[in-house]
């Protein structure tokens, strides 16, 4: 446990060793003004190009040793989706001029056509507005969730005697007695190990989030949002967790894999997605960012990334797929 609070540790220290140096600099120019008789210039923002550095530094010394793991599904048009949407397929880009599909040979590149029945699908980030037609979109959600610290809570072990489990307010509070208070503003996961079947999963019963759970998390915690395995919060008729967080205006996360790879404190959460206008969802990449000694993920610069490597087998499109193969 000393290991995964050394992430949290460091970075405060970096940050807290630029803030003096920062006010170091600022006495000795200071000082210097007084001894020469001359009069400091007042500005009432520092330049641009006299940023601070503390966020590269951090980056040098912190971030670049962290363990980086994917809680994202790959999107694919075989993929499990809810009973009420149709399926999604993928094709090739169409050369407008030529009608037929842009090729390395005639054109020099290749592109992808999608046609995406809904937005919820997959690993995703649902808006307000899902619910709510008065609630936030997905161009709406702030750049300010892009970073945040993840809790994750452990219930898959009830979850393998009861496939239906809801985490409840008593979950929260046991994983409170052994970690400490859930921190406010983080991101909360709940594990239940369901999304270790996909793609063969039983999208009509699966693990729950019970809306007492989410109530307390979010008005007794002050969360960011929470997220879960299913692509559902919970089976209720009328959804009534799902329901009663977006129209209070919060979001929630739903089709999140990898938690069995990720421990319940220490790390911080990467939320990366695009902007649709008017989108009631979106399609997010999670990234978990955990402590250095932690023995899953993978490190800036373990594997090719500028150039990233090249496979013995070209990328072709296969009708039978329906999507580009090796």
């Amino acid at each position: 446990m000393e290991g995964m609070r050394f992430f949290t540790r460091t970075i405060v220290s970096v940050l807290a060793l630029a803030s003096v140096s920062t006010g170091a600099a600022g006495s000795e120019r200071q000082s210097g003004f007084e001894n020469s008789g001359a009069q400091p210039l007042r500005i009432s923002r520092p330049a641009i190009d006299a940023a601070p550095a503390y966020l590269w530094d951090t980056f040098d010394s912190v971030l670049s040793r962290m363990r980086y793991i994917d809680l994202t599904h790959t999107i694919r048009p075989d993929m499990p989706i809810w009973r009420g949407f149709g399926n999604i397929t993928f094709g090739q880009a169409i050369n407008r001029f030529t009608g037929e599909p842009f090729a390395y040979a005639a054109d020099e590149f290749v592109a992808s056509a999608y046609s995406l029945t809904t937005d919820q699908m997959g690993t995703q980030l649902d808006a307000p507005a899902h619910f709510n037609p008065h609630g936030a979109a997905s161009d709406d959600i702030p750049p300010t969730f892009a970073l945040s610290k993840l809790v994750v809570i452990d219930v898959s072990e009830k979850v393998r005697t009861n496939s239906s489990y809801a985490l409840s307010v008593d979950d929260v509070l046991e994983w409170e007695r052994a970690h400490g208070r859930v921190p406010r503003r983080a991101v909360v996961f709940v594990r239940s190990d369901w999304s270790r079947a996909w793609p063969h999963v039983d999208t009509d019963v699966f693990p729950q989030v019970a809306l007492e759970a989410v109530q307390f998390l979010h008005l007794r915690r002050g969360i960011l949002f929470h997220g879960h395995e299913p692509l559902d919060t919970d089976m209720t008729p009328t959804f009534d967790a799902e329901a009663w967080i977006l129209r209070s205006g919060y979001a929630q996360a739903e089709g999140v894999t990898n938690l069995h790879l990720v421990p319940p404190t220490g790390c911080l959460l990467s939320t990366g997605f695009p902007k649709f206008v008017g989108a009631v969802g979106n399609y997010v990449r999670y990234v978990a960012v955990c402590p250095a000694e932690w023995p899953h993920g993978v490190t800036p610069g373990a594997t090719p990334e500028a150039p990233m490597p090249m496979f013995s087998s070209p990328l072709v499109w296969s009708d039978e797929k329906g999507h580009r193969i090796r």
